[in-house]
């Protein structure tokens, strides 16, 4: 317990959050199709996955994805001239890190969306909204795809709803 206290109190003082680098940005387009050719014919992006609810995953490096496309909603208001941004996501060192950064936040009050891993990319994540309420994501551990562009299968997508489950569930190292 006198642990947990001397942990609040450090993380109250010193933000442990160091991010790495930007990593990627999904956003909502009008038109998935004509949004896939401009990244991949105009920008030279390549398609890295598809998934079940439209979204279109590119890559231009090794992680994974650096943007994800996802189809507008319809009837959902728009900002005044386009599309909305859903997030920007940031690295960081390793999931030790994102559990400081995860306590760090809720210690600051910070809305925390979502924690755990998703599908494409299979990476740790913690989701969080600032205060305009705009959402960040912080992540380890994204998957890395080298010049044979070998993904990983999406049978081995292993969703978790925290990062306690999703480190309890590890997902193969190799595919």
């Amino acid at each position: 317990m006198l642990q947990q206290i001397e942990r609040a109190e450090k993380q109250q003082r010193t933000s442990p959050i160091h991010v790495r680098k930007f990593g990627h940005l999904v956003y909502e387009v009008s038109d998935i199709e004509r949004s896939v050719r401009f990244w991949t014919e105009v920008m030279g992006f390549k398609v890295s996955d598809r998934n079940d609810r439209g979204m279109v995953f590119l890559r231009f490096g090794a992680d994974h994805h650096g943007i994800g496309l996802k189809p507008g909603k319809k009837g959902r208001p728009r900002p005044e001239d386009g599309n909305a941004i859903e997030h920007l996501a940031m690295e960081v060192a390793n999931v030790d890190a994102l559990f400081d950064a995860r306590d760090y936040l809720r210690s600051q009050g910070i809305p925390i969306v979502f924690e755990g891993r998703k599908g494409a990319g299979c990476n740790y994540a913690v989701n969080f909204e600032d205060p305009d309420g705009y959402q960040f994501e912080l992540y380890a551990e994204m998957d890395q795809i080298d010049e044979s562009g070998k993904l990983r299968p999406p049978e081995q997508f292993r969703p978790a709803p925290s990062l306690e489950e999703a480190v309890a569930k590890p997902l193969p190292l190799r595919w």
